[in-house]
């Protein structure tokens, strides 16, 4: 597994501050935030000007390019974002489902607009993911399972996120080992308590919360993944970058240590 953190932990201040302290905190790649409003990191509209900066920021610090976080499912939005892919050989896009949980249609019409998007993603040659996400027509495992039976196109792959499934009511551990078998993508972070946002940033750094992460890691480990695990954490914009730092290397530690504990490192 290759650990990574996604930029948008340092969405107030510039890419190459968080290339830095991503790279000082010992992690092996990084994820580019292009979320509109929390981070002006890859902001896709700019993408072929800022390919050039963002691969010369890649060689500097030594982080590999794992992913991209792009949260719409507009079509044009997403086009974007898989161009600046191919332009940057970033190999895996995460976006989120969209639509409401339990309204009547939204899981459908999630599935839709994934199923076209996943067909989108194999004509430019890169993997498009999802993660279930508190809220929305995605939440859960059964809503998950859902997708996972309906789109089978291989550019397509689930993003597990333990916080999300957490906070859906459901054992992260058990989760993750019902939808192995089509995850491309991991969003790490711990939370505490099962309330509808992931908490304030500190407490979303792994081992600050309930989540068993060393038994989920070792879950991914016994099933050979082999993708990224990427730290996202978010709430942080306003924070120095001390703060941010302290964060970032905190969880990677845990990471670590998580990697060791089950013989993965």
């Amino acid at each position: 597994m290759k650990l990574g953190a996604n930029s948008v932990l340092f969405g107030g201040h510039d890419l190459e501050t968080a290339f830095r302290y991503i790279a000082l905190a010992g992690y092996d790649g990084i994820e580019l935030s292009a979320i509109d409003g929390m981070s002006e990191h890859l902001v896709l509209e700019r993408y072929r000007e800022l390919t050039p900066v963002i691969r010369g920021l890649s060689d500097t610090y030594g982080l590999e390019l794992l992913a991209m976080e792009q949260p719409s499912r507009d079509p044009a939005k997403m086009e974007l974002a898989m161009q600046a892919a191919v332009e940057l050989g970033i190999p895996i896009i995460n976006c989120g489902p969209g639509g409401k949980t339990g309204e009547p249609g939204s899981l459908q019409q999630t599935i839709d607009e994934l199923g076209k998007l996943a067909q989108m993603a194999e004509r430019y040659g890169v993997t498009l993911c999802v993660k279930a996400h508190v809220g929305h027509s995605v939440y859960n495992t059964p809503t998950t399972l859902a997708v996972m039976q309906a789109i089978s196109s291989p550019n397509f792959g689930i993003d597990m996120d333990p916080s999300h499934i957490y906070r859906a009511g459901e054992d992260p551990v058990e989760a993750i080992a019902a939808v192995i078998t089509r995850v491309k993508h991991v969003h790490i972070r711990d939370c505490k308590g099962r309330q509808q946002g992931p908490g304030a940033p500190e407490m979303q750094a792994n081992g600050r919360g309930d989540i068993n992460l060393v038994g989920y890691i070792r879950v991914l480990h016994e099933h050979g993944y082999r993708g990224p695990l990427n730290l996202e954490v978010i709430g942080a914009k306003e924070y120095d970058v001390t703060r941010c730092a302290i964060i970032a290397a905190e969880a990677r530690g845990h990471m670590q240590a998580c990697l060791q504990a089950c013989g993965a490192r």
